[in-house]
C-alpha cells in the first residue's frame, strides 16, 4: 500500500458460488482482480471507492499497530468474536488511516480469508515477523494468546526504540543549539566589534583575526554551508539506504562509539532476544525464527551475524556456540541461552536476557540524560566564551599599552 492509498469496492463469487463483496486497499485495479483471483474469488463488478486519502489524515504509526493488536487480544480473550472485535476497534481510533485499515482487514476476513492472509495484505504495517506469528496462533487454536505475545513484542520495542531516540536527541540537540549560538554570534554580534576596531592602531591578535575571518566567510557563505550540511545529510541516508558496504562501514563504526556503541549493542541484543523468545515461543522453528528476527535487531552487522548463525543452526550447531562465534553477544547471553538449550527453556532463558538488557538500555538512556544536560552549559559556555575572549583581547591588548 502506497503513501497515497486507494480503497477499491468489490463484488464477486467465491470458491462455494456465493457472492461476496468487501472493500481492498490497493496500487491499481488489476492487482486487486489478481488478488482476488488468488483468494479463490472471481471477480465481477470493482470500482474505485475512494482516491486519495486527504492529506491531513493522521498516518497510522508503530504505536497505532501496538495498541490495535492488544486490544485485539483483549476482546478475543473476552470471548468477543472477531468481525466484532474489529467493529469495537475501529470505533476507538481517531486516525482516519486506520480506521480505513481495520475496515479492510474485518472486509477480508468476512470474505472467507484467515487473519494473518488478511493481514498480509498491508506489508508497509505488519511484517513477517507479525503474520508468522498469526499464522501460527491460528493453525495451533490459540490466536488470542499469540495476538498477546506479539502485542507485548510490540510494546516492548517501541519503548525501547523510545528510548534510543531519546538518548540520541540529545546529542543532536547539543550539536544544534551549538551551531545556532555560534552563527548568530558570529553572523550579527562579532561584526559590531570590528567595526569598533577598525579605527585602532596596531595588530589584532592572531585569535581575534581568525574569529573575524570566520565571521566575514558566514555573512557572505551561510546558504552555502546550510546547503552543504543539507546536502550531507541527504546523501548519508541515502548512501545508507542503497549502499550495503556503506551501510555496513557505518554501522560497525557506531557499534565502536565510546557511549553509543554500547547503547546500540545492548539495544540490539534485547531486540534480538525478545523477538527470538516471542517467535519460539509460539512454536516456530529455531531455524525459522532466526530468520524473523535477523530483520528485526535494526542493525546491520547484528543482522549479518544471525544469518550466519541461521545457516550454522541449520547444519546442527548450537545455537549458544554459533552466538559466541560471531563475537558480538555478550558472554551473559550466551550462558543463559546455553543453560535454555540445556533445559528446554530457551524462550524463557531468552525473555530473561530481553529483560536485562532494555534494563540496562532504560540505565543508560538515563544516565545519559542527566549528563546531558550540564553538557549542553558547558559546551554553550564555551562557545560564548571563546568569542568573548575573542573580541576583548584587542581591548586588554590596548589597555597594556598604556
Amino acid at each position: 500500500m502506497n503513501d497515497a492509498a486507494t480503497i477499491y469496492a468489490w463484488e464477486g463469487i467465491n470458491r462455494k458460488g456465493r457472492r461476496v463483496s468487501g472493500q481492498t486497499v490497493g496500487h491499481d485495479l488489476a492487482l486487486i482482480k489478481a488478488q482476488l483471483r488468488q483468494q479463490g474469488i472471481c471477480p465481477g463488478r470493482v470500482r474505485k471507492k475512494t482516491t486519495h486519502l486527504p492529506s491531513f489524515a493522521i498516518p497510522i504509526k508503530p504505536a497505532d499497530i501496538a495498541l490495535f493488536t492488544r486490544q485485539l487480544a483483549t476482546l478475543l480473550k473476552a470471548g468477543i468474536p472477531l468481525l466484532q472485535a474489529f467493529d469495537i476497534i475501529r470505533e476507538g481510533f481517531d486516525s482516519r488511516l486506520m480506521r480505513e485499515l481495520v475496515k479492510g482487514l474485518k472486509q477480508e476476513i468476512a470474505a472467507g480469508n484467515n487473519l494473518a492472509a488478511a493481514l498480509r495484505k498491508h506489508p508497509r504495517y505488519f511484517d513477517d515477523l507479525y503474520c508468522n506469528l498469526v499464522a501460527a496462533g491460528e493453525q495451533a487454536g490459540a490466536l488470542e494468546t499469540l495476538l498477546e505475545r506479539v502485542a507485548v513484542h510490540l510494546e516492548k520495542s517501541q519503548q525501547l526504540k523510545a528510548r534510543i531516540k531519546k538518548a540520541m536527541t540529545y546529542p543532536l540537540a547539543v550539536i544544534v543549539i551549538a551551531c545556532l549560538v555560534s552563527s548568530v554570534l558570529l553572523i550579527h554580534v562579532v561584526p559590531q566589534f570590528q567595526s569598533l576596531f577598525a579605527g585602532v592602531d596596531g595588530k589584532l591578535p592572531g585569535f581575534t583575526l581568525k574569529v573575524i575571518a570566520l565571521s566575514e566567510f558566514l555573512q557572505q557563505a551561510w546558504w552555502m554551508v546550510a546547503l552543504g550540511a543539507g546536502a550531507t545529510i541527504v546523501g548519508v541516508r541515502q548512501a545508507y539506504r542503497t549502499l550495503p558496504g556503506f551501510r555496513h562501514w557505518l554501522d560497525a563504526g557506531l557499534l565502536n562509539a565510546p557511549l553509543a556503541g554500547t547503547l546500540l549493542k545492548k539495544s540490539a541484543v534485547a531486540r534480538y532476544a525478545r523477538t527470538l523468545s516471542t517467535t519460539f515461543a509460539a512454536g516456530v522453528p529455531l531455524v525459522q525464527a532466526l530468520d524473523s528476527v535477523a530483520g528485526a535487531v535494526g542493525n546491520g552487522l547484528f543482522k549479518q551475524a544471525i544469518e550466519h548463525m541461521r545457516h550454522d543452526v541449520s547444519t546442527g550447531m548450537q545455537l549458544h556456540q554459533s552466538m559466541a562465534s560471531k563475537g558480538l553477544f555478550p558472554g551473559m547471553a550466551i550462558q543463559m541461552t546455553a543453560i535454555g538449550e540445556e533445559s528446554g527453556t530457551l524462550d524463557t532463558m531468552l525473555e530473561k536476557v530481553a529483560n536485562h538488557y532494555e534494563a540496562d538500555v532504560d540505565n543508560l538512556v538515563d544516565n545519559l540524560t542527566s549528563l546531558m544536560e550540564p553538557l549542553i552549559m558547558v559546551v554553550l559556555g564555551g562557545i560564548v566564551g571563546a568569542l568573548v575572549i575573542a573580541m576583548y583581547l584587542p581591548v586588554f591588548q590596548l589597555g597594556s599599552a598604556f
